[in-house]
């Protein structure tokens, strides 16, 4: 089953707007419930007032005649003579549309209801009439579902004068939509509210973070300097309008800017350093070249001399002589790399890299002619802009180390091909491998293992400090590639036309 990728965190300036605009949201939504439900609690108690006085005509209508205990409907001279008593409330004077009615008169019981639209009295359902029947003890106004058209009613029963008790009520459907209205209208005015606060908290926020903004630009540009190497201008701080100690972010900018200036002391106090240890280097290495050279033609001179020598003493002198050559050997690399630290430009020429390959391996034959040596190269000449003498040096060093530390009998293959606009060398053995302990810090200066790649070899460790300093120098690129039975090199170095473009 596949992982899912973690989502992506939200920004600073994503968080504050939305949480803006949540607030005000929450704020709208209970601003909206309560005015719907403050509004729905105002219009009912009106409705409650309407019901009230439904209630007092109704009770004039059933028990409010000339003779006191007689009916309107009672005598032929009253205009409800004849109607059923709950017709004589819905009929009665002044009465609003709507209207529902239910009376009993001690034996019927007479129901009945008002058409909005047309006016028309019309007769209630059985299931209707039972609801209502169940509310006649109710004396206060009372909300009761009666489903259907009808919906929700508010209620009230009442007894007249003559002990008829009957039910009046009023229909809740303009109390409800006239709710639902403002809900509506609510809605949508805090829709329209939300967008605009987004959009002007947007660009709030955004106006808000242009100063720590500013401040992760700064830190950025230092971020992306070489610190680790080289002379490095530390130059960049926070602009002075942003280091404002009383806001949070003019702290932020004015601890950065402190933080630089120590790292700014730290890099030239670490570039004075480096500065006196590679002059050292240089001047010791050049100073021990003449006395080297004469230890070694005194050594050679006095073992060719043709005299009597003990044994010892010509074993002493081979010894003498094959240090001294080994000592010539470090020092002239040690005056290589501090020559490349101080950046001194190279030669820049046309090199061959497949007659520089063929000479290598074939030098590399014979100096190990236990291993096998295998040259793959392109039909095409492959040419590079550099210094053919480092190159040289660069190709033999690599031979030279799988030659070393590779068992008699081992393949080295060396390869050459353009990929793009580099040309691509690669030494590959195999050998026992390189451990993972040591890859990290395979191209330092006297960098050694005590495995058994590296026992016993009496390398000096300069060899791969040497290539990666040459082919840096040279705008490229060395890496390796190790495992047990297969370890490689590789070399990348611009094209002619490429490097003469850089």
């Amino acid at each position: 089953m596949p992982r899912r990728r973690p989502r992506a965190p939200w920004t600073l300036q994503r968080r504050l707007v939305l949480t803006v605009v949540a607030l005000l949201a929450l704020v709208s939504v209970t601003i909206g419930v309560v005015s719907v439900v403050i509004l729905r609690a105002s219009l009912i108690d009106r409705l409650d007032v309407q019901l009230a006085s439904a209630v007092e005509r109704s009770g004039v209508v059933l028990g409010g005649g000339d003779n006191d205990g007689d009916r309107f409907g009672d005598t032929p001279e009253s205009p409800y003579f004849g109607m059923p008593a709950a017709d004589s409330i819905l009929g009665g004077p002044a009465q609003p549309p709507g209207l529902l009615a239910l009376v009993y008169d001690g034996t019927t019981i007479t129901t009945g209801y008002t058409d909005d639209q047309s006016g028309a009295i019309e007769e209630l359902s059985g299931d209707q009439v039972q609801l209502l029947a169940d509310q006649v003890n109710q004396s206060a106004p009372v909300t009761v579902d009666l489903g259907g058209e009808l919906g929700e009613y508010r209620l009230q029963a009442h007894t007249s004068r003559t002990g008829i008790l009957y039910l009046v009520g009023l229909p809740l459907s303009g109390v409800a939509a006239t709710a639902a209205q403002l809900a509506l209208i609510i809605t949508f005015v805090s829709l329209a509210g939300l967008i605009v606060v987004a959009i002007i908290a947007a660009w709030v926020v955004r106006l808000a973070l242009r100063p720590l903004q500013r401040v992760t630009a700064t830190a950025t540009r230092v971020a992306q300097l070489p610190l680790d190497r080289g002379e490095v201008a530390l130059d960049d701080r926070v602009p002075a309008g942003d280091t404002d100690p009383r806001t949070e972010v003019g702290r932020v900018g004015a601890a950065l800017n402190r933080m630089l200036d120590h790292v700014d002391l730290a890099l030239e106090a670490r570039q004075t350093s480096e500065r006196k240890v590679r002059q050292f280097v240089a001047d010791a290495s050049h100073e021990l070249r003449t006395p080297l050279a004469s230890i070694r033609g005194y050594s050679e001179l006095t073992r060719r001399s043709g005299q009597h020598l003990p044994p010892d003493t010509i074993h002493a002198l081979g010894r003498i002589e094959s240090e001294s050559v080994r000592m010539t050997g470090l020092v002239e690399d040690l005056l290589l790399l501090a020559r490349l630290d101080e950046g001194r430009e190279l030669e820049q020429q046309p090199v061959d890299l497949t007659v520089l390959l063929v000479d290598a391996v074939n030098d590399a034959h014979a100096a190990g002619r236990d291993h096998v040596w295998n040259l793959e190269l392109p039909d095409e000449p492959i040419e590079a802009i550099g210094d053919e003498p480092r190159l040289r040096q660069v190709v033999a060093n690599l031979l030279a180390n799988a030659r070393v530390h590779t068992d008699a009998g081992s393949e080295v293959i060396v390869a050459l091909q353009a990929v793009g606009d580099r040309a691509v060398i690669t030494v590959t053995d195999n050998g026992p491998g390189i451990p993972e302990s040591l890859t990290d810090t395979l191209f330092e200066r006297f960098a050694r293992g005590d495995t058994s790649r590296f026992r016993g070899t009496g390398s000096t460790g300069l060899g791969l400090a040497i290539v990666a300093a040459v082919v840096a120098a040279h705008h490229g690129a060395v890496t390796v590639d190790s495992q047990p039975g297969r370890t490689q090199f590789r070399v990348e170095l611009p094209l002619a036309g490429a490097a003469e473009a850089h």
